[in-house]
């Protein structure tokens, strides 16, 4: 079993002094490393293992040195997260973030750490996650959960049974209704991400789908199929951002933080306005002005997708096309690697893997398809045609049931 990383930090008390000078200008800041775990079908490692693993593999990929963190940014694990985490990694740091509003979470603390480092409150800062949710259940340390919780304003949704699921099938019944969605569009949405994975290595399931095998697979919450659901694995990856004075001794082509947003919208369905509007609508209108770019210019797309309707309905609030039009959107292989719109590349959560909150793998994917390192049969090359690696991506987290949402623009220049 991996064990922390080697060597712990120096304590704060040896930190160098903070000057009282005058604010610095802000600073760029990039992705410099990346990494998985082991994914998939893990079960002999622990949830902490897998955070040491991902670390360790990312801190190796960027080529600098571990001292260079003092930023540490966790959440869903420990009793004191991200404390708990930093100490079994042997870091002390002195910029941390445990923000955690599901699979949203690591784009929002992406962009908490992009601000602190460019405000000059951090140098590095590593984002760490790892989870055994496959194997828990499989060993019965654990159930699956029907619900968040019963406490506070959900105390009156949760006795009648209206679990995540649920609520997420009532919106993307409300998007039919309202718009004319199709099952079968919202199915094409897995038959795509399943492609992707075909030629993903690390994927869990690889073997092609139908659009009939989707509706065909077995009922969970109308109009929700097997198949229109996330799968459930193992897994752990991790981010590392740095300043861009380290970006010299880095090993790899710097991806740039070019743009961040974020929003929260609701926790109880009766206090969601619009079925059909989620905060990415917020969040993505927001990362787009800050980066001074357009959907337009976006080469690929990383976008949660739990669930087939949430990748339909994130497209149209980032701007990818307009309200009501995602299901003829999603047709016609638009969201394949070779698509109009490259979307989940690497299969998503749909099909290569979703240990729990899957939302800094889609940062991990995003930066390894700038750098070109995809690999054979899985890069994706700059939009509109011509060839050449792709220069703009965009990460897209969505928490809860459309709770939160996180928007990350990411760039090669």
């Amino acid at each position: 079993m991996p064990g922390p990383l080697p060597g712990p930090l120096s304590g704060p008390l040896s930190a160098p002094p903070v000057s009282p000078s005058l604010p610095a200008p802000r600073r760029r800041v990039a992705v410099v490393g990346v990494a998985l775990s082991d994914c998939g079908r893990v079960d002999g490692p622990t949830p902490y293992a897998l955070h040491a693993q991902a670390a360790r593999r990312a801190l190796a990929d960027s080529g600098l040195d571990r001292s260079v963190i003092d930023g540490f940014a966790s959440a869903g694990l420990g009793v004191l997260a991200p404390v708990e985490v930093a100490e079994y990694l042997g870091l002390r740091p002195t910029w941390v973030d445990s923000t955690s509003v599901g699979g949203s979470t690591w784009e929002v603390m992406a962009a908490h750490a992009a601000d602190a480092i460019a405000a000059g409150h951090a140098n590095a800062v590593l984002l760490v996650y790892g989870s055994t949710a496959r194997a828990d259940i499989k060993a019965r340390r654990r159930t699956s959960n029907l619900s968040f919780g019963s406490r506070g304003p959900l105390q009156f949704e949760v006795p009648y049974g209206h679990t995540l699921v649920a609520k997420y099938a009532m919106a993307a019944r409300r998007h039919m209704h309202e718009y004319g969605t199709t099952l079968e569009q919202l199915a094409s949405v897995a038959v795509q991400a399943r492609a992707n994975a075909a030629a993903n290595p690390d994927a869990m399931f690889r073997d092609p789908i139908t659009v009939e095998d989707v509706l065909t697979s077995d009922p969970i919450a109308d109009p929700f199929t097997k198949l229109h659901c996330c799968i459930r694995s193992d897994g752990g990856c991790a981010v590392l951002l740095a300043a861009e004075e380290y970006v010299p001794d880095s090993a790899k082509t710097p991806v740039w933080v070019l743009g961040t947003g974020t929003a929260v919208s609701h926790t109880t369905m009766s206090e969601w306005e619009d079925f059909t509007v989620s905060p990415a609508a917020v969040s993505g209108r927001r990362a787009f002005a800050r980066a001074g770019l357009t959907p337009a210019d976006v080469d690929l797309a990383e976008i949660y997708d739990a669930f087939t309707y949430m990748t339909l309905v994130t497209l149209e609030d980032l701007g990818f096309c307009a309200k009501g039009e995602g299901g003829a959107f999603v047709e016609k292989g638009r969201l394949l690697r070779d698509g109009e719109l490259p979307v989940n590349t690497d299969g998503g959560g749909l099909s290569a893997c979703h240990p729990g909150m899957r939302g800094l793998f889609l940062l991990v994917e995003a930066v390894r398809q700038l750098r070109g390192e995809a690999g054979p049969g899985r890069q994706v090359t700059k939009r509109g045609g011509g060839g050449g690696l792709p220069e703009v991506a965009l990460a897209s987290g969505t928490g809860g049931w459309f709770c939160s949402s996180g928007t990350v623009l990411l760039g090669r220049g």
